[in-house]
């Protein structure tokens, strides 16, 4: 039999927030192993559930559910994604301009598919969350990653950004809240970002999934509000801030100036209509999230688990020598960065393998992220206070023997 092999498409498309290292943390529970888990922000398995009137209004709707929605979605929950949108003041978006999609996840592939051709160019953050270059590949396009400078709280470097953009720059992705740096970035710096936009002519894609799990009474600012003559597609839904990651409702907004953009808003709805339309169960939860009481807010209050548990994980993680973080004003990660000098590593995965084999704590490695050195790693502060306590505590007694082997004393 000939072999069987993967789409050529697939050649620089990867994952690794799923990828090699949680093939061998699997192989390792099979085995009879506990792994910590801090490798994924998927708030349930750590005792964060959606609110009860989500999953009774679900509930109650099931029996309507059974058929296919409206490809963009129902109408009450299009409505109130309207709503909202009109709230957090995204200029000219009516009821056509939103599409519900399977997650956020479905609905950046959706994008990314509709716009490129081979050789065009995004500009993607760096770090950044692994779907939008993988998206962008996908799509035969090329992520091109301008920097977020650590030094500035992980804002773009907005000289970076400009010195990025080519004849085939067709977009610019922002993700704020950032995963997973965790940076909020003030109007000052979208306006920045947004004239370079109105500049080049380029489509602002903003990734605001994280948009309420917010501290230190830090606000939120999209960026669509900050440009209304420009077009512009903000990207929501309800996995973080209502921790229903497993419902798969997410939402894309159109605003701003759209007459030029007709055609490519005609593929949106192609393909919007090619998978029929998006789970509808889940749909019938979106009205009542964005209309209801926002618990959220107590969470990240400066007494909300949240809150408590980000400022544990920060306190623990800065504390191992050589190893410095920028505290998150926003989402659910730290993104520490360790310090060359002291840990001199050449290839990061093998890194947090080896912390995995020894340790059994799973985390992911800063190029998972396309960060353009091996110095990182990400963090998921979603345990409870006692295993972040143990597992931070791993992560430092490997670090320890690894500054032995490898590194320095500091």
């Amino acid at each position: 039999m000939q072999p069987v092999h993967k789409s050529q498409k697939l050649a620089n498309v990867c994952y690794d927030i799923r990828g090699p290292v949680l093939e061998h943390a699997k192989k390792m529970e099979d085995e009879g192993h506990r792994i910590i888990k801090l490798n994924i922000g998927n708030p349930a398995p750590f005792g964060f559930f959606a609110p009860d009137e989500i999953i009774e209004d679900v509930i109650v709707n099931l029996p309507a559910a059974s058929g296919y929605s409206d490809s963009k979605g129902l109408f009450a929950a299009r409505k109130a994604i309207m709503h909202y949108a009109q709230q957090k003041s995204l200029p000219n978006v009516a009821m056509d301009d939103i599409i519900i999609g399977n997650g956020v996840s479905e609905l950046i592939v959706m994008a990314m598919q509709a716009l490129l051709d081979n050789g065009d160019e995004v500009l993607v953050p760096a770090p950044d969350y692994p779907l939008w270059t993988a998206a962008v590949s996908l799509a035969g396009g090329r992520a091109v990653h301008y920097v977020c400078d650590e030094e500035q709280g992980w804002f773009p470097s907005i000289d970076d950004i400009r010195a990025k953009i080519t004849p085939s720059t067709r977009a610019i992705v922002i993700i704020n809240p950032n995963n997973p740096t965790g940076a909020v970035y003030p109007p000052a710096l979208l306006k920045q970002i947004v004239e370079v936009a109105r500049q080049h002519q380029l489509i602002i894609y903003a990734d605001e999934i994280y948009d309420k799990v917010l501290y230190d009474e830090v606000k939120h600012t999209s960026i669509a509000s900050l440009a209304p003559d420009l077009f512009v597609v903000t990207l929501n839904g309800l996995s973080k801030n209502y921790r229903a990651c497993g419902y798969r409702a997410g939402w894309m907004v159109l605003s701003g100036e759209k007459t030029h953009a007709k055609d490519y808003i005609e593929g949106l709805n192609m393909l919007a209509s090619m998978r029929l339309c998006a789970n509808v169960p889940s749909q019938y939860a979106i009205q009542t999230a964005l209309g209801g009481y926002q618990s959220i807010d107590d969470l990240v209050a400066p007494s909300g688990r949240l809150a408590r548990q980000r400022d544990l994980a920060h306190k623990l993680l800065t504390e191992i020598p050589g190893v410095s973080c920028v505290k998150p004003q926003g989402a659910l990660y730290l993104f520490p960065k360790l310090d060359p000098k002291v840990y001199p590593i050449a290839d990061d995965q093998q890194f947090i393998l080896e912390l995995l084999q020894q340790e059994k704590v799973l985390l992911v490695q800063g190029s998972g992220f396309n960060w353009i050195a091996p110095d990182h790693f990400r963090v998921v502060f979603l345990p409870n206070s006692d295993d972040l306590i143990e597992a931070i505590g791993r992560v430092a007694r490997f670090l320890e023997r690894y500054r032995k082997r490898h590194g320095s004393e500091v």
